[in-house]
């Protein structure tokens, strides 16, 4: 079994040889598909469309890997171009349907319960429609840091806010997610 060497990957990424180039862009994919498929499917919620997105995701990474200066982590250039496309994707959903956002949360609430591939329970159900009340910002910073649990450092580096604020947000969405989900 391989062991990822982000290193020894970003080295092959560069190197002239196109074959070298490939396999290193292959073992990616493979060792990030999963990580960012979950974390593009809980802002869509959708299957079909997590896939679609995720496939724009590496497309934009391997057209633009040259431009990955390795300032920060491959994992966090990575989640950021992912959480770029999936609202990109919410944008050009919201722009064809002209809903509002009490709509747009009732559609994503229906998309979910009607999706064949969400196997979760009625908890995991009602957690989801808890985040679905959340903003866009607060949902997205919930599911990085409660899902992912990724630092808030490097959620700073993906989403270019400070971590302070990022650790509001999140303080924010768990007081409304708690009260969501407490009996009346």
């Amino acid at each position: 079994m391989n062991i990822f060497n982000e290193t020894e990957v970003l080295s092959d990424l560069h190197n002239s040889d196109p074959m070298i180039q490939r396999k290193a862009f292959e073992q990616i994919v493979r060792f990030y598909s999963e990580k960012l498929y979950w974390q593009i499917r809980r802002m869509l919620l959708s299957h079909d469309d997590a896939n679609d997105v995720l496939q724009n995701t590496f497309i934009k990474v391997w057209m633009s890997i040259d431009l990955f200066r390795g300032d920060s982590k491959l994992s966090t250039w990575l989640y950021k171009i992912a959480v770029n496309e999936s609202i990109t994707f919410i944008n050009k959903q919201r722009a064809h349907s002209y809903l509002s956002i009490d709509d747009e949360e009732a559609v994503f609430a229906k998309k979910l319960e009607a999706d064949d591939y969400f196997d979760g329970d009625e908890a995991q159900l009602k957690l989801q429609k808890a985040i679905l009340t959340l903003p866009e910002k607060q949902r997205l910073v919930f599911n990085l840091r409660y899902f992912d649990e990724m630092s808030y450092e490097d959620m700073s580096e993906a989403l270019n806010t400070s971590a302070g604020a990022l650790k509001a947000s999140y303080h924010h969405a768990t007081k409304k997610i708690e009260k969501f989900l407490s009996p009346d």
